[in-house]
């Protein structure tokens, strides 16, 4: 992965936490299990996680839940002076909800080596050609957030498994 920050703060664990519990509920009705928070000054300002498949709507990722819901809250459309914490390297998509969202920080735990945007497939948060940036920092709590999303595909591919062998 190229240009990842690693500057972290004393409670990025804890609001990694509630992004990992939020994707708990993602993965509770079947979605894709990643959480998402927007902070602001310490307070939890927006939620979200995966609910493309429950909204049928491919833009229903994490970040952008979290995103709708704080600009809701905050009362603006734009979130400066604001960390979203996500449990899944951000794709292109969303990475572009961020920048347009003027988010100034972003932490997330796992890599996605096949969608990532912050390194592991492009590199758009260091693209010196944008208008916007932030700082980014990856892997926190990774190793659980992982967990979660291996065992989900996992448990996908037994399912699919087991039906392909009952026709």
């Amino acid at each position: 992965m190229n240009e990842v920050y690693t500057i972290l703060e004393d409670s990025d664990i804890d609001f990694m936490r509630t992004a990992l519990e939020l994707a708990r509920q993602a993965q509770a009705i079947g979605e894709v299990p990643v959480g998402a928070v927007v902070v602001r000054e310490g307070t939890i300002v927006g939620r979200g996680y995966n609910r493309s498949i429950t909204m049928m709507d491919s833009t229903a990722h994490a970040e952008v839940m979290a995103i709708r819901d704080a600009g809701q809250n905050e009362g603006n459309y734009r979130l400066l002076d604001c960390t979203l914490y996500v449990t899944l390297e951000p794709c292109v998509m969303c990475i572009g909800a961020l920048f347009h969202a003027r988010i100034s920080r972003l932490v997330f735990a796992a890599t996605d080596p096949k969608t990532g945007a912050c390194g592991s497939v492009i590199n758009l948060p260091a693209e010196t050609r944008l208008n916007h940036h932030m700082q980014v920092s990856g892997g926190v709590l990774a190793a659980q957030a992982s967990a979660m999303l291996k065992q989900f595909f996992a448990a996908r591919r037994k399912t699919i498994g087991q039906n392909n062998n009952e026709n």
